[in-house]
This record gives C-alpha cells, structure tokens and sequence, in this order.
C-alpha cells in the first residue's frame, strides 16, 4: 500500500514539475537566466515591428512597403535561408533595416547540448556578418521556445532574448484576415510594445497585406517606430 503510495506521489511529482518546465520553456516573460524583452517598459508612443523567418522570395515586397512606409524595421533571420538568399538578406540590410539572429535551423530550442545551441547561434551570427550587417546582433528564439541551456548560453555572451507581445497570427480567427490582424494590433499596442509578424511564406498573405493599415493606424495613435536596438534605449 505505501508502495503504491509513494509510486503516485512521484508520477504526481513528475508531472507537476514537467508542466512547470513546458510553462517556463514557452513564457514570454520570464527565463531561468540573463534578460527577456516581451515589451519595453516606457511611456514613450515607441513601438518596434518584428518579422521572422527568410529571407525569401518575398523579401523585395517586404522593403518596397517600408520603403514607401519610410520605417525601419527589425528581421529576425533564419541562418539557413539567409545562406541561401544572401541577396535578399543584403538588401535587407543596404535598406538601413537591423538583422536578428532566428537560429541556423529553426528547431526548438530546449533540451539541446550547448555545442548545439552555440553552433546555431554563432553560423546564423557569421552569416548576418557577411550580409553586411556590422552591429549588435539581437537574438530571438524559434517559437519563443528556450529551456536552460539556450538562456545560459545568452547571459554567458551578455545577448538579450527578445520576444514580443503583440502576434496576431498566433489567434486563427485572425491571422486569415489582414483587417482583423490590423484591428488585432491597433486594439492591443501600448508604448513599447514590440509586434511579430509572419510575412515571409505565401500562407502569410494576409499579414503582408496588414503592414500598412499597422503602420498608418498606429501612426494616427501618435506612435512612431524604431528597431528593437533603438527601442531598447527606451
């Protein structure tokens, strides 16, 4: 009878502190080690808009918008498709926009070896570096998804885990209208907030088509833009 007891007390036990771990691995707000950015915490009108992902094919369409927009916006790159898009990715940046580091692979990162997470890191690092891009590198994990290793890995290097609080394509009842992701975003922005869009793939049409109604709605809200680096300083 206390055998069996103590059995379930330790499946309970187990499950108790494996849901604690899924809970902190996905939390946008707190990490097991250095600093994490969901927001920045301001009064300032600032806001940051964040694309993941490529680049790709879609790249030219992303800039022409911005361009015309006049903003400057953050990338956070996959290594891989950096690797095989470089010329996208140094229109990127010959377009005075900061390049992230997404990891080489996109794989999740959480319970991975700290030579895995290093080589990630530092081959997408080197391949932002040959896109022309020579400043801080900001970093952001596949998913959102970081355990204990890739936190470490980050304070070790003094590198910040940005992450964001503002993604409408996470909710399906409106990531399949860009008038519903723009009224998403205008409804739930506040000063600091940084926004996450996924516009790089043809099944993200509709977000590509939400940038301007963002911009100019925000805008008209007496917001200004700023690249996750600018919006730090804040």
């Amino acid at each position: 009878m206390k055998k069996g007891l103590l059995a379930l007390s330790s499946v309970a036990l187990l499950f108790v502190i494996t849901l604690a771990l899924w809970s902190v691995s996905k939390s946008r707000t707190f990490q097991l080690f250095g600093e994490i950015y969901p927001r920045v915490d301001t009064s300032e009108k600032v806001v940051a808009l964040t694309f993941d992902d490529g680049p790709t094919d879609k790249t030219d369409e992303i800039l022409s918008i911005l361009n015309d927009l006049n903003i400057k916006a953050t990338f956070f790159v996959i290594g891989s498709d950096l690797e095989k898009n470089m010329s996208q990715g140094k229109r990127i940046v010959a377009a005075g926009h900061e390049l992230g580091n997404h990891t080489y692979s996109h794989n999740r990162m959480v319970l991975k070896s700290y030579n895995y997470v290093r080589g990630e890191i530092e081959k997408t690092d080197q391949l932002i570096k040959e896109a022309g891009y020579d400043r801080e590198i900001v970093f952001r994990p596949p998913n959102g998804k970081k355990l204990f290793v890739l936190p470490y890995y980050l304070k070790q290097h003094n590198r910040k885990t940005i992450m964001w609080d503002i993604e409408p394509d996470s909710y399906p009842d409106v990531a399949d209208s860009s008038e519903k992701i723009t009224k998403h975003v205008l409804e739930n922005t506040k000063p600091g907030s940084i926004i996450l869009l996924h516009v790089m793939y043809d099944s993200r049409r509709e977000s590509m088509k939400s940038i301007r109604g963002i911009v100019l709605g925000l805008r008209r809200q007496g917001y200004s833009f700023k690249t996750v680096s600018e919006l730090l300083k804040y």
